[in-house]
């Protein structure tokens, strides 16, 4: 990746958009002092978000924009653009797809700050995100500022660190780390914020529990309110059944009136279903004759399609001829091959019949001895068995004794043993306990419990103060969000009331400039110094009118008036002092001039109907003016209406004088506000700290008591244990000494019985060695009888496996002949049939055409017969039309009856609905209306069944507010108590994990400093003698831990005993400090370097060294410098020139070599 180009637009100097191209990796920028090349370097830090103004020489971020000059506006917006060659995909993931990498950063006057990464906006992160680890950003190794040489190399070790760290591509994991503390922070927070919400909520649950108890109570009266809501129901429903049992009468006799009137409708019907029949007699005629035309189209269509498909099966048969007679020859083929293939095989049965008999006996005879063989070796087998059964007895009471001996002795040895150990342990415990221990034990658990008592009211009174000093910091931050609410209105007001009143005192463009061209743009304005009484201002305004404009000078002499060329200019020149007039509107106005040529002969009245009155009484020159504008004379009436920027100057003059003490106010205001808050924290961190301080003494407390009273219930069950253990220990010493004589006399007899044992063992010894030696004998023979039966098996077999498999093949080979013989008698026979398909086939299509020529003529009179059945049809059309109007006059005078039935419904329907709304809502209430009515009394009463509602309310009342919601919420706040919990769990596990991932970062970044630090060291030492010419330098770790330890530079130039970088002159310095910064290359270079100036110290000797090893460094990194130096202009591919063609404004000039060594030396 390289840098391509710059595009600067309004950056500080650079007010013109100019574009900077690199094409070579070799580039120099050279100009003046003073003319901006810097400014370029600055431009590249500014848009990988150098987020410090004093890193770019500025007081603040706006200083970037370019501040106008002598003959240069201001602009409102600076912009820097970026563009990367990415043609070696440098950059990974996401935009490694990309050629091109386009970065554009724009900041306005407003100090608002855009990112745009390839066109799209973006975050300052994901600028400065792309480039962690390529050693590029705003701070990094790969852009050396002025003096950034000298900070470098006298950095503190740890300052020196980042550039190391950069190299090693170590920001991305300190980043990592950082993000991770944060969420191991926020983790903590939550989990405090958490163990306050569990803590509240146990509060919270007690009192939902006596409300739910309340609730139940209430849920219950309301039951029984609903079952005599629905008994008052029922009742109601079955005043309303009678009424509409009434009602459906009246209906009934009506509609008995209205079927009169339809059965005179009917028999205008029957007429038209007479004629209708008619209509669907002619129908079916028409359809009949349509059916015999498409039946004769069809016929047609079908012997059509026989004829196409005779033919087509004339073709067919000729092609399947063909097929058959090719099979025929194949089969005939294969017949003579088999016949062949079946006389070779039945002569090698013949010959194979002999060796498989003689096999056979061979084998038999074999299978005779090998069974005699293993007889004999039965015979011997049995007698082994004998002999081992007749003397595995001796053996079997020899083992047994002796284990039976060795068993005794060792019980002995263990009873010795165990006896000796409860001896001594008894004597232990002859000592009694110790009771003072259990005593002192009980004071202390007694003292503890009355530290807990006192500690848990300190804890009550502690959460209580958090509790007011949480609901005023509550108060407090809703009262400062209120004010800056207001105080951002009142800000929005206060720029726009500035815009309008700018707006209307700004003279125009023509006027604005010769103002500026006499220097008498900052001069005041009339309507500037003015103060108005209120509600007067319109009147004032309408008498100065364009004068409010109007410039105050001390002198209109000496001005070139010539030099306007357009606009309206107004010059004041005002005797200085306020003149008072009583009478006229000058009263109204305070002011420090005289305004009397224009106020002091107009005299104010509060409305228009008084100045006309008194028009009549003006003098000469005077006027009058009313409240609401309307200047009146003794010839002339004015008035100003709708004018936009430049009416209600004087008005909003002083409201903006008025919203600034409004604003200062409310600044002091929410000042006040922030020491408040700040208070409120404090105070609340400091109970904080003491109710958690409260909270671990009381848990250190509940802890130690814990312990303490485990203490005194051990030592009481040691008592009681040891009391016990010793008359254990007396019955188990009596019980040993008589197990101990016991096994003293088994011992005795059990080595009596293995002597015995022993001695007839020693008579079987001679017997068995016999039969193992004639063991020997018969086995050998009988292994040398089963390998020659088996050769003889295997023989006999493979002779019957090749016998077997001639057959199987002579059987199929016979099988296969047999159907060839039939298949070649079927494929003659399906040849003939063929040949007779074929003349049969010819014969039927002469009769089709024929029948086709028979079929089109009966179509054509088929037609004739259909045209005149339509007609017919629409004649019966038009008769039928007529009835049904005359029976449609019938039915209109149907129309009056039913309306009057309508209406009965109508009622009906109403009271039904009623009553169905009644069933309903019983229905809907979980109510059967049959049985509420079947539990209803006999002389049961609307009136007596809401008096006891009424009571049953009452009763209702008196349980007091009451929170329905309390069950459920119970319910569900126990659920949240329980998610909490799990909540708790999940933060823990999740802090035991970010530590864990935090380790795991400081690992990587431990071997990855490691191992740069050792490559850079090398590089330092190998370039150090290049650079100087001699001499060594290396790099030192000043720390211990690999995480935070300093870098030091050691150097000594040829000649020199310095040891340390403070001794060296300034261009050792320099040259020590480039010689770290191409090591810091050689490891990770950067995709581009800037070097602004830093042959500045060097003389020309070092100089050309430098230029050299960069022009070496330049074939993997791409170098920009600037530079005075002829001799590092002489190395460059490209040289750039800045010049400032303006005063204040710089723009980029093509140089060559020798233009740049005249520059230089100028």
């Amino acid at each position: 990746m390289r840098l391509k180009c710059i595009k600067l637009a309004g950056f500080k100097s650079f007010v013109d958009p100019t574009t900077v191209n690199f094409p070579s990796n070799m580039a120099a920028v050279v100009g003046p002092n003073g003319c901006g090349k810097s400014n370029i370097i600055d431009a590249v830090r500014w848009v990988m978000g150098e987020s410090s103004a004093k890193n770019l020489r500025g007081e603040s971020m706006t200083d970037v924009i370019f501040n106008g000059s002598n003959t240069r506006k201001p602009v409102t917006q600076a912009s820097i653009e970026l563009i990367f060659d990415n043609s070696d995909q440098t950059l990974l993931g996401e935009y490694a797809s990309y050629a091109e990498i386009s970065i554009r950063r724009r900041v306005t006057r407003d100090g608002q700050n855009t990112y745009f990464l390839n066109g799209t906006k973006c975050r300052r992160r994901d600028i400065t995100d792309i480039f962690l680890g390529t050693g590029l950003g705003p701070r990094s190794y790969s852009i050396i500022e002025q003096g950034m040489i000298s900070k470098l190399i006298e950095a503190k070790p740890e300052d020196l660190r980042n550039f190391i760290e950069e190299a090693a591509g170590i920001s991305k994991y300190k980043e990592r780390r950082r993000e991770t503390e944060n969420r191991i922070r926020r983790t903590q927070e939550n989990l405090a914020r958490l163990t306050d919400l569990r803590e509240e909520l146990e509060r919270q649950l007690e009192r939902l529990h006596r409300q739910a108890q309340s609730a139940e109570k209430y849920q219950e009266f309301k039951a029984e309110e609903r079952t005599l809501k629905a008994q008052l129901g029922a009742l109601r429903w079955r005043d309303l059944n009678e009424q509409v049992g009434q009602k459906e009468k009246v209906i009934g006799d009506q509609e008995v009136a209205f079927e009169a009137l339809v059965a005179e409708q009917r028999s205008a019907d029957a007429s038209i279903e007479r004629l209708r029949d008619g209509h669907h007699e002619l129908s079916e005629t028409f359809n009949q004759v349509q059916g015999r035309f498409y039946s004769v189209g069809g016929d047609i269509a079908r012997v059509e399609q026989s004829i196409q498909h005779g033919q087509q099966r004339l073709r067919q048969l000729q092609d399947d001829l063909r097929e058959a007679e090719k099979t025929r020859q194949e089969t005939e083929s294969h017949l003579g091959h088999d016949r062949t293939l079946l006389a070779t095989l039945a002569e090698e049965l013949e010959r194979l019949a002999p060796e498989q008999e003689i096999s056979a006996a061979a084998a038999e005879e074999a299978t005779v001895g090998l069974e005699e063989a293993e007889q004999r070796m039965h015979d011997w087998q049995q007698r082994w068995d004998a002999f081992n059964q007749q003397s595995a007895e001796p053996r079997r009471e020899a083992e047994v004794q002796q284990s039976r001996i060795q068993h005794l002795e060792q019980s002995l040895e263990r009873q010795a043993e165990r006896q000796r150990r409860l001896n001594d342990e008894r004597t232990q415990l002859a000592a009694d306990p110790e009771d003072a221990a259990i005593l002192d034990l009980g004071e202390q658990v007694a003292a503890i419990e009355l530290l807990l008592e006192e500690s848990q009211i300190e804890e009550q009174e502690l959460a209580e103060r958090l509790e007011r000093v949480r609901q005023s910091l509550q108060e407090s931050t809703a009262a400062q969000h209120q004010a800056q609410g207001e105080l951002q209105r009142l800000n929005g007001r206060v720029a726009s009331l500035e815009a309008l009143q700018q707006a209307a005192l700004d003279p125009g463009d023509g006027t604005a400039q010769w103002l500026r061209q006499q220097g008498l743009e900052q001069r005041p304005r009339l309507a500037e110094g003015l103060r108005v009484q209120p509600g007067w201002e319109l009147a004032v305004e309408t008498v100065l009118g364009a004068d409010l404009h109007g410039v105050l000078l001390d002198d209109l002499k000496g001005l070139p008036f010539d030099a306007l060329e357009k606009g309206e200019l107004r010059l004041l020149d005002l005797a200085a002092g306020a003149v008072s007039r009583p009478g006229s509107l000058l009263d109204k106005v305070e002011t420090n001039v005289d305004l009397s040529y224009w106020l002091g002969r107009v005299r104010p009245v509060e409305t228009l109907d008084q100045a006309l009155a008194q028009r009549a009484s003006l003098g000469d020159g005077e006027s009058l003016v009313s409240r609401d504008g309307y200047w009146v004379g003794r010839n002339f009436l004015r008035v100003r209406r709708g004018e936009s920027a430049d009416g209600g100057v004087l008005a909003r003059g002083q409201e903006l004088e008025r919203l600034y003490v409004e604003r200062e106010t409310l600044e002091q205001r929410l000042a006040e506000i922030d020491e408040q808050l700040v208070r409120l924290r404090d105070e609340q961190r400091q109970a904080e700290e003491g109710r958690d301080l409260v909270r671990r003494r009381l848990q250190d407390e509940g802890r130690r008591q814990g312990e303490l009273k485990a203490q005194l219930l051990a030592q009481q069950a040691k008592v009681e244990q040891l009391t016990l253990r010793r008359r254990r220990l007396d019955e188990e010493l009596a019980e040993l000494a008589e197990q101990h004589a016991i096994e003293q006399e088994q011992l005795g007899e059990a080595r009596l019985s293995l002597q015995e044992a022993l001695d007839a063992m020693a008579v079987d010894t001679e017997r068995r060695e016999s039969l193992l030696a004639e063991r020997d004998g018969m086995r050998e023979k009988l292994d040398r009888i089963r390998q020659e039966s088996r050769q003889h098996k295997d023989q006999a077999h493979q002779l019957a496996v090749r016998v077997g498999s001639l057959r199987a093949q002579h059987e199929s080979t016979r099988q296969a002949l047999e159907r060839l013989d039939s298949q070649a008698v079927r494929l003659v026979e399906r040849c003939e049939q063929l040949n007779l398909n074929l003349e049969e086939g010819a014969a039927p299509l002469e009769e089709l055409r024929m029948r086709l020529e028979e079929l089109l003529d009966r179509r054509m009179a088929v037609e004739d017969e259909l045209k005149h059945a339509r007609l017919a049809l629409e004649d019966a059309d038009r008769q039928l039309r007529d009835a049904e109007k005359r029976r449609t006059q019938a039915e209109q005078q149907s129309q009056l009856l039913r309306g009057q039935l309508e209406q009965q419904r109508m009622e009906w329907q109403a009271l039904s609905v009623r009553r169905k709304s009644l069933q309903e809502q019983l229905h809907e209430d979980g109510y059967d209306l049959h049985g509420v009515l079947g539990t209803l009394p006999h002389d049961a009463a609307e009136k007596i069944w809401e008096t006891r509602l009424e009571e049953l309310a009452t009763r209702i009342g008196r349980l007091g507010p009451i929170n329905l919601a309390a069950i459920e919420e119970y319910q569900q706040q126990s659920e949240r108590k329980r998610y909490l919990d799990d909540q708790n769990d999940d933060l823990v596990e999740a802090l035991d994990t970010l530590e864990n991932v935090i380790r795991k970062i400081d690992k990587e970044t431990r071997n990855r400093f490691k191992e740069t630090f050792d490559q850079i060291n090398a590089g330092l030492q190998a370039l150090f003698p290049k650079v100087f010419g001699g001499g060594h330098a290396y790099l030192e770790l000043t720390g211990e831990d690999l995480l935070d330890t300093g870098v030091a530079i050691m150097a000594r130039p040829p000649g020199k005993k310095n040891s340390t970088i403070h001794l060296l002159s300034g261009g050792e310095k320099a040259l020590t400090a480039l010689a770290l910064v191409f090591a810091i290359f050689q490891l990770n270079p950067a995709p581009f370097c800037m070097l602004d100036e830093v042959d500045a110290p060097l003389d020309d000797a070092n100089v050309g060294r430098y230029a050299r090893l960069v022009k070496e460094m330049s074939e993997k990194v791409q170098f920009i410098y600037i530079t005075h130096n002829k001799i590092a202009m002489e190395m460059a591919d490209q040289l750039m020139g800045v010049t400032m063609h303006e005063p204040g404004c710089s723009r980029l000039v093509a140089v060559d070599v020798e233009e740049a060594v005249a520059l230089a030396e100028a």
